[in-house]
């Protein structure tokens, strides 16, 4: 039993102090061999004999484990020492810091509309049936709720799959006239190179009394905005149907990469969807108890207007924290 001890003691890692685990308490072990031989012992002597195989045994147990904790030890500081870094090394000059390009061309939208006296308004982003859809004529089993894949919690309420819902809340809280725009996250069950789960969208609300309110007030609205994002730009309205706004319209630009000719990215077209827009459906204002008021309303992806304004090519790059990309934005 010495030297077995002896051999314990002089291990040098932890494979070789396993090996000799194993040789000594494993299932063909020495001291295991050992207690197999209590069935040929005389009854007599079997007593003492089981008190010194357990006597060696925990010795063994004992060695093995005080001399485990000293070898981690020192595999541990030899980890450290062989990863230890450098740290003068490296540069620490700081840089510049940089706008990420969706935080950048939110701030640029909402001082836009700030300027043109639009409040800001903000929301919960766990909401309910009524907020998210039912207020918005979209009562229960509408088809048109196809048209956003919602992620749903246990308790029936819902991740809000737009921020229409801070503009109930806020015609429910205030009264009229009201100019606001509503800012915020949103989410859908989408991903791929033009979707993500989590993405960030701008609206905006106007209402007023019925003879105060046309869509050529929305109209000059959005125009002047989108040359304001993009420039020179031609801008169209398309007929289109949104189950909250009545007429409805999305709203298209010439293609800002081939200037309205027609490449790959406007699918040959030569436009580009960038938002939509409509007069306030009159089942809107009755779930907010709103009577002779009229009003419009618009809403765009703050993510497609920075990949159009700085040419980035796959929305999910956006979101992967890339620096060699968000430092193109110093």
């Amino acid at each position: 039993m010495k030297e077995w001890l002896e051999k314990i003691n002089n291990a040098n890692s932890l494979e070789v102090l396993e090996n000799l685990r194993v040789e000594t308490l494993g299932k063909k072990g020495v001291i295991t061999a050992e207690f197999a031989k209590m069935k040929s012992i005389p009854s007599e002597e079997k007593k003492a004999f089981a008190e010194n195989l357990n006597k060696m045994k925990s010795e063994v147990t004992t060695a093995i484990e005080d001399k485990k904790v000293v070898l981690e030890k020192e595999a541990l500081e030899k980890k450290l020492i062989e990863d230890k870094i450098d740290v003068t090394r490296f540069n620490n000059t700081p840089s510049g810091a940089a706008f990420h390009p969706v935080a950048f061309t939110m701030d640029r939208i909402i001082n836009y509309f700030q300027n043109l006296n639009f409040a800001v308004e903000e929301g919960p982003l766990v909401e309910d049936d009524f907020h998210n859809f039912e207020a918005l004529n979209l009562p229960k089993y509408h088809p048109a709720r196809d048209m956003q894949d919602t992620f749903y919690n246990k308790d029936y309420t819902l991740l809000r799959t737009h921020t229409s819902p801070v503009q109930i809340r806020t015609m429910l809280s205030q009264k009229t006239p009201i100019r606001m725009i509503a800012p915020g996250t949103v989410f859908r069950r989408d991903y791929d190179l033009t979707h993500t789960p989590m993405f960030h969208q701008i609206e905006a609300l106007v209402v007023d009394e019925a003879d105060k309110i046309s869509f050529a007030n929305l109209k000059h609205v959005l125009v002047e905005f989108l040359h304001h994002m993009f420039g020179d730009v031609d801008v169209r309205f398309r007929p289109s149907f949104f189950p909250f706004t009545e007429p409805s319209a999305e709203v298209d630009i010439s293609c800002v990469f081939c200037k309205g000719d027609g490449c790959r990215v406007c699918s040959q077209t030569g436009w580009l969807e960038v938002l939509g827009c409509g007069v306030v459906d009159e089942n809107v204002f009755k779930a907010v108890g709103y009577e002779g008021k009229s009003g419009y309303a618009f809403g765009l992806g703050v993510e497609r207007f920075a990949m159009l304004i700085h040419n980035i090519g796959d929305l999910r790059s956006l979101f992967e924290s890339d620096l060699r990309l968000l430092g193109q934005f110093k």
